[in-house]
């Protein structure tokens, strides 16, 4: 029985990745680097401090890691605010509802900073519904390293028998994999192109999940 349902926040709970790629291309810009769509899909499901540190050999950039993470926060945070329209992509509120009145723990395990995942947290009311937060920027390696699964499990005191990974991006479907834990994968339209056939199954929409289903997979 599934006690225990690990969230990716990205793709899944709410389509920041415009955000996300305005800012990185603005800073790209700004930095000179001639990175094109086809490798920027490569980051998806990275930390922005692992592809910066990507970037950084790659490239040679002189500046220090925490300089360009600090200027990437400083330009999505501000197109976040000033995005009128962000919302919860739709259903996934209903479901993280739904899960809760059955009694299944949430956590969300996102490649996100701490930073973003508070901003988003506190803008739609999210903290209530989840027992831990674990963030990519406290592992050496992003997704599809296994680790951040691992430990959300870990801090969930859930088997990973027991547990599920919802994830958009085929780097966090390999992670979840890779940790040995179910994984639905939701083919986001705003995630197009993303590899998701390691997943167990894939969904288009989050009306094809329920509670009492989830729980007996």
């Amino acid at each position: 029985m599934i006690r225990t349902v690990i969230f990716d926040m990205d793709g899944v709970i709410i389509d920041t990745e415009p955000i996300h790629h305005h800012a990185f291309f603005t800073q790209f810009a700004e930095l000179g680097l001639p990175i094109t769509e086809a490798e920027y899909a490569t980051f998806l499901g990275n930390s922005t401090r692992n592809v910066f540190q990507h970037l950084k050999q790659e490239y040679s950039l002189p500046q220090e890691l925490d300089t360009l993470m600090a200027r990437k926060r400083e330009l999505f945070n501000k197109a976040f605010d000033e995005d009128a329209d962000l919302d919860l992509l739709p259903g996934v509120r209903a479901l993280i509802e739904d899960l809760r009145r059955h009694d299944v723990q949430l956590v969300l395990a996102s490649s996100a900073g701490k930073a973003t995942i508070g901003r988003v947290f506190r803008r739609f009311e999210l903290e209530p519904y989840f027992t831990h937060i674990v963030s990519g920027e406290d592992f050496a390696q992003s997704k599809p390293n296994p680790e951040i699964f691992l430990h959300a499990a870990a801090l969930a005191e859930t088997p990973v028998t027991e547990c599920i990974v919802i994830e958009d991006s085929g780097n966090g479907v390999a992670a979840a994999k890779a940790a040995g834990i179910y994984c639905i994968g939701y083919a986001s339209p705003h995630s197009a192109g993303q590899d998701l056939h390691l997943a167990d199954r894939v969904i288009q929409d989050f009306s094809e999940l329920t509670a009492a289903e989830i729980k007996t997979i």
